[in-house]
């Protein structure tokens, strides 16, 4: 009884011990993270911003391990973010990979919410493919599904023919169960999963995970003090491949541009 009752203890010993381990691993910057992916195994990092975290010093985001940024540029037919540009020009200047992402609207057409984007987004050739932010941002009155997969095949094609490479699209799993599952849509895809590996959770393949929507990190003031984190799947030499550069080739300078 006595060899039980020590084996007991030290197996509840050994389980809040590990409990202990992984709170101190998940609890940063006092917020508690739903996701900590391994660094090893992901070991490209990014953000995504907008307005919404004020003035932001990219040189600063860029020293705390962030290898690429995607930007809101745009939302709708005339909505333009208002840091965007700034973001945009000095992002590139502090090195990071840059892409910029559309605000996607289920209450205008396709063909004006494309030309809002092309008319604010630089046709960089060493920038991120473009992306579509596609959520929900209200619960009633959901769009039709014909209608928003035919919107989105035209925003898909145009923003492709304009920038020459294949559009991300950012969702949620709901989403694109609703609107992209059993599709012949062509896009790259972007998954927000902040409880658990989008894997694990649904099955289609995925090159981008938002792991964490209330991250924290220095360098950006004025605005919230939270930010969405990032993930890309694979090494970096595949972020660099996807990004469109040659192996063991220098990153262009951008700096000046």
């Amino acid at each position: 009884m006595k060899n039980k009752r020590k084996q007991f203890m030290l197996l509840m010993l050994s389980a809040v011990l590990v409990c202990g381990l992984l709170l101190s691993h998940s609890f940063q910057e006092g917020k508690l993270w739903f996701n900590m992916p391994s660094k090893s195994r992901y070991p490209v990092r990014g953000v995504d911003a907008s307005h919404y975290q004020g003035q932001m010093n990219w040189e600063r985001i860029a020293e705390q391990g962030v290898t690429f940024a995607f930007l809101k540029a745009t939302e709708g037919s005339g909505t333009v973010d208002d840091c965007f540009a700034d973001n945009w020009n000095n992002a590139r200047a502090a090195g990071l990979y840059v892409g910029a992402y559309h605000f996607f609207s289920f209450d205008s057409a396709a063909e004006t919410q494309a030309d809002n984007y092309c008319a604010v987004v630089p046709d960089d050739a060493d920038a991120l493919p473009p992306v579509i932010d596609l959520e929900y941002y209200r619960r009633d009155n959901l769009p039709d599904v014909q209608d928003v997969r035919e919107n989105l095949r035209i925003l898909l094609e145009r923003l492709q023919s304009a920038y020459g490479k294949k559009p991300i699209i950012y969702t949620t799993k709901k989403c694109w169960e609703n609107y992209l599952k059993g599709t012949d849509l062509e896009y790259t895809l972007w998954i927000r999963s902040i409880f658990k590996s989008p894997s694990r959770s649904f099955s289609p393949e995925w090159t981008f995970w938002q792991y964490n929507p209330r991250g924290m990190l220095d360098g950006y003031t004025g605005g919230d003090v939270l930010i969405d984190l990032n993930i890309f799947r694979g090494s970096q030499e595949d972020f660099r491949r996807f990004a469109g550069y040659e192996i063991g080739a220098p990153t262009p300078d951008r700096t000046e541009k």
